[in-house]
């Protein structure tokens, strides 16, 4: 059983549908997605820019591990040719 006591203090509920988000980031993430009719000038203006700091940290994200994965690859490659022969 929880009671409120149990709820985190610092959550962000959406307005229209009052679904609570850990962060305001992804609350404006959330209302940009799904209420987008909904918005003010300024909340669409905070959408974009989280929106295109999300997409950044995926492509930041998305090249990290991109390289791993070569590095691993040529590793067991480099393992395989020394103790395969």
């Amino acid at each position: 059983m929880t009671t409120d006591t149990d709820a985190p203090r610092d959550r962000h509920l959406c307005e229209t549908c009052t679904e609570a988000y850990p962060t305001a980031r992804l609350l404006v993430l959330h209302r940009g997605a799904r209420h987008p009719d909904a918005l003010d000038a300024t909340e669409i203006e905070a959408y974009r820019e989280a929106y295109y700091e999300e997409e950044r940290e995926l492509k930041s994200f998305r090249i990290r591990a991109l390289g791993v994965l070569v590095l691993l690859y040529f590793g067991f490659l480099m393992l395989f040719i020394m103790y395969a022969s």
